[in-house]
C-alpha cells in the first residue's frame, strides 16, 4: 500500500510551539539541511553512547559500591529496559502531540537522570537513574526516526537511515576509547556528566535546528484509545510487521556479536585486548562501507531487493560462523567471517527502516517506537544467552546468529511477493 499519494503537496508543517525554527524540505525532496542531520545524527548515538562509555568504569564502580560485578551489570540491563520501554511511550504520544515537543522533553530529562546517575550514592539508585535516563533518552531514538519517515521516502529515507547506521557503527567504538579516556584521569562518575552535557547539547539543537514535522491534520485524535488503534493497525499490517522482524533479528545478529566476541576472540582464539579492539573496529568499518554501498545498490535496484540481498547474505555467514565454531574455529575463517557478517548488516538496517516506516506513515511514531523497542528487547534477551555455555566456546553465539538471520529472513515472507520497490 503505497501511502505516497496521501502526503503530495502536504504543506510545510509549522513549529508546534512559538519558536522559530527553520524550514524543512516538503515530503519526498531529498535534501534535509545538514545541520538538522547532524542533530539526528547526534539524536542517534545516545544509546550507543551510554551503552559503552562507561563499560570500562565497571570494575572500579563495583569496588565503590562494595557490590557484585553482576550488580553493575544490572545498570546495564535497566538502561536498555527503560530505552526500550520509553520507544513505546515516546512514539504513539509523538503521533499525537507532535515530534518537536515530545523531543524537547526527553532530551532535557535524559540530562536531568544522567545528572543523578553520576550523583547516585549506591547501585540501586544508580539502576534507577539509569532506567529513567533510558526512558527518556529514547524520545532522541525514535522521534529522529519518524522526523526522517516523516518527510522522506525511498532511496532519500534509506540514505538518511544508512547515516544513522553509521553513527551506531562508529559510536561503540569511540565510546569506550573516550569513556576509558574520562574514567582514568576524572572518575566513573564524570562519564555521566558527559553525557549530562551530551543531552543538554542535543536540547539545545532540537530547540534551534529541529521543526516540527507532524501537522497537526494529521495527527491521531481521541486520546488513548486512538493511539492503541494505531498500533492495532499496523500490527495488523503484515509488511509492516514482516520489515520490522526482519530489522529486529538482524540487529540480533549483532547483538549475539557484540556480547559473545569478547570472550570468543580473546579466551578461545587467544587475541590481547588490543587486537580485540582492532577487530572490533575493523568490524565497525566493514558496516560503514556496506552502509555506504547500500546507498548506491538501493538506489538502482530498491530497497525490497537490496534488503532481501543483505538477509540472505547474513543468513549465509552466520551458518559458515557455526560450521567454524563446530569444527574449528580457525581465527582467520572467525575473523573473515565476522567482518563480512557485520557488513552484510549494512545492506539490511536502513532498508528494513525504510519499508517498515513507509508501512506506518500515517502514524510513523508508532511504528519507530515498535521498531525500537523490539530490538532492544531482543538486546536485553540475546546478551545472556550467548553466555550459557561459558566463556570458552563460540558455538552459542553461532547458534544465536543462526537462528536470528534464518527469523529475519523468513519474516520477509511475510510482506507478500511484491516486485515492485518502494519508491522516493
Amino acid at each position: 500500500m503505497n501511502q505516497h499519494s496521501q502526503h503530495a503537496g502536504t504543506a510545510v508543517a509549522e513549529p508546534a510551539d512559538a519558536s522559530a525554527a527553520p524550514p524543512i524540505p516538503a515530503p519526498d525532496t531529498p535534501h534535509f539541511p545538514a545541520k538538522l542531520v547532524a542533530t539526528l545524527a547526534l539524536l542517534a548515538a545516545v544509546a550507543p553512547l551510554a551503552i559503552d562509555m562507561y563499560l570500562p568504569a565497571f570494575p572500579e564502580m563495583a569496588v565503590e559500591f562494595g557490590t557484585s560485578a553482576s550488580a553493575v551489570q544490572l545498570t546495564l540491563t535497566t538502561f536498555l529496559v527503560g530505552l526500550a520501554l520509553g520507544q513505546l511511550v515516546f512514539g504513539p504520544l509523538s503521533d499525537r502531540f507532535g515530534r518537536r515537543p515530545l523531543l524537547l522533553v526527553g532530551t532535557l530529562v535524559c540530562a536531568v537522570f544522567s545528572a543523578a546517575s553520576a550523583l547516585a550514592p549506591t547501585v540501586e539508585l544508580l539502576a534507577a537513574s539509569r532506567f529513567l535516563q533510558g526512558f527518556a533518552g529514547a524520545a532522541g531514538i525514535v522521534l529522529g526516526r519518524a522526523v526522517i519517515s516523516d518527510r522522506a521516502h525511498g532511496p532519500a529515507a534509506a540514505k538518511l537511515f544508512g547515516l544513522l547506521v553509521v553513527v551506531n557503527a562508529v559510536a561503540p567504538v569511540v565510546a569506550p576509547l573516550v569513556g576509558g579516556t574520562v574514567v582514568t584521569n576524572v572518575g566513573w562518575r564524570a562519564v555521566f556528566w558527559v553525557l549530562a552535557g551530551l543531552s543538554l547539547l542535543m536540547f539545545a539543537c532540537v530547540l534551534a535546528l529541529v521543526p516540527e514535522t507532524h501537522p497537526k491534520e494529521r495527527r491521531s485524535i481521541g486520546g488513548a484509545a486512538a493511539m492503541l488503534g494505531d498500533a492495532r493497525a499496523l500490527l495488523r499490517n503484515r509488511r509492516y510487521v514482516g520489515y520490522t522482524l526482519a530489522y529486529a533479528f538482524a540487529f540480533g545478529v549483532m547483538f549475539a556479536y557484540i556480547s559473545a566476541s569478547p570472550f570468543v576472540l580473546q579466551n578461545v582464539h587467544g587475541l590481547s585486548t588490543g587486537w580485540y579492539t582492532v577487530s572490533f573496529t575493523a568490524n565497525a568499518i566493514g558496516l560503514v562501507i556496506f552502509s555506504v554501498v547500500n546507498g548506491v545498490v538501493a538506489g538502482r535496484f530498491g530497497e525490497r531487493t537490496t534488503l532481501r540481498i543483505g538477509l540472505t547474505l547474513l543468513a549465509v555467514f552466520s551458518v559458515v560462523m557455526l560450521v567454524d565454531a563446530v569444527v574449528g574455529p580457525v581465527l582467520w575463517v572467525t575473523l573473515a567471517t565476522l567482518w563480512l557478517t557485520m557488513g552484510s548488516l549494512g545492506l539490511v538496517i536502513a532498508n528494513a527502516t525504510t519499508l517498515a516506516l513507509g508501512e506506518a506513515q500515517r502514524a510513523a511514531g508508532t511504528g519507530s517506537a515498535v521498531l525500537g523497542a523490539l530490538q532492544f528487547l531482543l538486546a536485553a534477551a540475546i546478551s545472556p544467552l550467548v553466555g550459557i555455555g561459558g566463556e570458552e566456546t563460540s558455538l552459542p553465539m553461532g547458534i544465536a546468529m543462526v537462528l536470528s538471520a534464518a527469523i529475519a529472513l523468513g519474516a520477509l515472507a511475510l510482506t507478500g511477493s511484491r516486485s515492485a520497490d518502494r519508491t522516493a
